[in-house]
Parts: structure tokens; sequence; C-alpha cells
């Protein structure tokens, strides 16, 4: 693993600190998707994929990739928070903890925004939680909870345009702040590439408690993607970032092909400045609450597969 800086944090600048994260994150998710391609070489069973769709017109195009964040983007809510629950189901902490995990995702899904606060408190819980456990056993459980909470939760829209870029030959990777562990595991499940996420500190493969460097947040992922381009020859101009939060405006932005999906109020705003690409899954429900067409979320769900990538090969 990187270098012991995280023993200090405070001693180190916030830009440190999100330059050891990222390059932590892109580290861990390279190991990981060389152990997935090594498993899949010794028979493993493949993983679960979505039907195939039309190509982008990047076809071919190997050293373009696709960065998609994951809460609110890929599936709805909080992937730590969907694992805190599966937890609590495996007795991992007691009800109040639950409470809070509740209120949390709550939050969440009422706001449709990343609450720096809430998403403290929900690290700090699972890093509390998971301490003492080994790291084979919560990838082991993770699997289980993935079933139980997640599978039904990715927004089908999305997962369209991930397999447009599978289908076109480029790698997909995850990109979020939640544990690189469930990030990992949500990525081998759609067939992804891999996963870049949060680094939690192991020792003979337990957990401390502690992380390396700080939350995969803000800055610190558009250094893991800045590093993991670095490692696989990737140019940034011609790969492509999805998120839903003004918190990843850094990330979109080192990217020539930024997309807004789902959109917070001040990424749509900001995405309509810089004309970016803007695209919602959400219900017709739920677009009217963040104050867009109700007709035009419900035709993002309409238009299902073909709708995504008719949009994207319109606007590229």
């Amino acid at each position: 693993m990187a270098a012991l800086g995280w023993l200090t944090p405070r001693r180190r600048s916030a830009t440190a600190r999100s330059v050891l994260a990222g390059e932590a994150a892109a580290e861990a998710g390279l190991k990981s998707t060389q152990e997935s391609q090594d498993a899949l070489a010794a028979g493993a069973a493949p993983a679960d994929g979505a039907g195939r769709v039309p190509d982008f017109p990047v076809f071919g195009d190997a050293r373009a990739a696709a960065f998609f964040d994951l809460d609110n983007t890929v599936m709805q809510g909080a992937a730590i928070f969907h694992f805190g629950r599966g937890l609590y189901k495996r007795k991992f902490f007691q009800r109040r903890e639950l409470a809070r995990f509740a209120w949390q995702q709550a939050w969440f899904r009422l706001a449709g925004v990343e609450d720096p606060e809430h998403m403290q408190d929900a690290r700090d819980s699972a890093l509390s939680i998971v301490k003492g456990h080994r790291v084979s056993e919560l990838m082991s459980i993770g699997e289980e909870i993935y079933d139980e909470y997640m599978a039904d939760r990715i927004w089908p829209g999305t997962r369209a345009l991930a397999q447009a870029h599978l289908d076109a030959g480029q790698q997909v990777w995850l990109v979020t702040a939640a544990p690189v562990e469930t990030a990992t595991i949500i990525a081998r499940r759609l067939g992804l590439t891999g996963a870049l996420g949060t680094v939690a500190e192991s020792v003979d493969g337990v957990y401390t408690g502690k992380l390396v460097g700080e939350p995969l947040h803000g800055p610190a992922k558009a250094e893991a993607v800045r590093a993991l381009a670095t490692a696989e020859g990737f140019d940034l101009d011609r790969c492509a970032a999805y998120s839903d939060s003004h918190n990843d405006i850094p990330m979109l932005s080192l990217v020539g092909h930024p997309y807004a999906i789902n959109p917070d109020a001040k990424l749509r705003k900001h995405a309509r400045r810089l004309e970016w690409r803007l695209r919602d899954y959400r219900t017709g429900r739920k677009a009217a609450k963040v104050g867009i067409p109700a007709a035009a979320g419900v035709g993002a769900l309409a238009g299902g597969t073909a709708a995504a990538v008719a949009l994207h090969r319109r606007r590229r």
C-alpha cells in the first residue's frame, strides 16, 4: 500500500491527502481487477451483466475509458447505507446504530445530494463496525448484501450507458466514496472493469478501523482517475465521466466528455452553463421536485436503453 503518510493526516494539506487517497484507490482498484481476471482465468463464473446495446461512435478507442460515480448515478441511494443494513441484519451492530443509518439513507434519498456531515458520520460508523473483522469475511458478506439490497436499485439507463462503453471495447470504472471492497463487488456484478473507492487500512487481512488518506470524495476522485489514467495509458480528453453530484465537478472537469446524470441543482446549473450532456433517470415526481419537467423524467425511464444510447449518439 501507499506510504504511511496517512498516520498524521492533520499535518498534510487537503490536496496532499486527496492525492494520497486517489493513488491508494487506483492501486487497490488495479489490484482487485487483476485478482478478478486471475479468478476468471482459473474458471470462475463470469460476472452478471445486462444485454448488449448498440456501440457508441467511440468503438475501438482503447485509450478512452468511462468513469461512473456510484451513489445516485449508477444506483439509487448510497451503497454504504445499504451495506449497513445488511450488516445489521447479521448482528454486526445494535438497533440504535441502525436508526442512524436509516436516517442518513432517508436524508440522502429525499435531498438527493451528498451532505458532508452525513457522509462523514456514515464513514465513521462503518469504520468502527468493521474494525477487527477480516477483509475476506466482509467481501463474502458484501456479495450477499448486493443481492439483498442493491441489485434492484441499479438505474437501467445508466447501466445501459456503461454497457455501451464496454461494448465499444473500453474500460469502465466505478469511482466512489464507498469502501473499495463494496465498490469492487458492485463493479464485478455489473460486469464492469473495476472500481476505485475509499481504502481502509488492513493488517494481515484484518481491518484496523483507519483509512489510507481520506475518503475518495470530491478532489480525491479526480486524483484517483488521474492516477489510473497514468497507469493504464488513458487519454483523459477522450474519456467520459458520469455523476449526479456537484461534489464530482473536479472529476467531470478532468475528462473530455462529462455527463450529469440525475443531477443535483448545483451540478445541473453548472452543466447547463458549460453545455455538458445531461440525463435524468428518476421518476416524474422526483424530477419535478428537483426542478425539471416531469415528462422529461418519465420519458427517460420509458426510453430505457434505446433512449440512452440514442442521446449519446446524437450529442457526440
